[in-house]
């Protein structure tokens, strides 16, 4: 048998929240509890999502980088930029798509602060575009207990 870690995480979170809490007295104890029960019902979103949230946005930035790293001047930041966007994830592990995550969002940053240095209308259209996948990034980061 495989466990399945999400529904794990959903019945111990509903446990917590629909038997334990209750059966505690008001207070830090119960609060406790409850909070616990909240944590795990995020953890088992992230569980779902965890591993196509970061493929989804490394191809996002990858795409990203070859529809502009023509804006770039700076030649050794575009050189990276090109690599990075011909570029692919080793494996579906998340520590994997992770690590690559934090690699391709700290080039980001850097195409960000040359082109908010550049002058002329691709500089802005490629800030805008810039600033919209952040936004998608944001996005794709929402838990459903989060503002709606």
């Amino acid at each position: 048998m495989t466990p399945d870690l999400g529904r794990f995480l959903e019945v111990a979170s509903a446990h917590l929240l629909q038997r334990s809490a209750p059966a505690l007295e008001a207070g830090y104890e119960q609060s406790s509890v409850m909070t616990l029960a909240i944590l795990l019902g995020v953890a088992r979103e992230e569980v779902d999502r965890a591993a196509a949230r970061r493929f989804e946005e490394n191809k996002a930035l990858r795409d990203f980088f070859r529809k502009w790293e023509r804006v770039i001047g700076n030649a050794e930041l575009r050189s990276r930029i090109v690599a990075a966007s011909g570029g692919s994830d080793p494996s579906l592990r998340v520590p994997d798509l992770e690590e690559n995550n934090a690699m391709l969002r700290a080039l980001l940053i850097e195409m960000h602060v040359e082109v908010e240095q550049q002058q002329g209308d691709e500089a802005r259209a490629c800030e805008d575009a810039l600033w919209h996948e952040l936004a998608l990034s944001t996005e794709r980061r929402r838990l459903s207990l989060g503002p709606f």
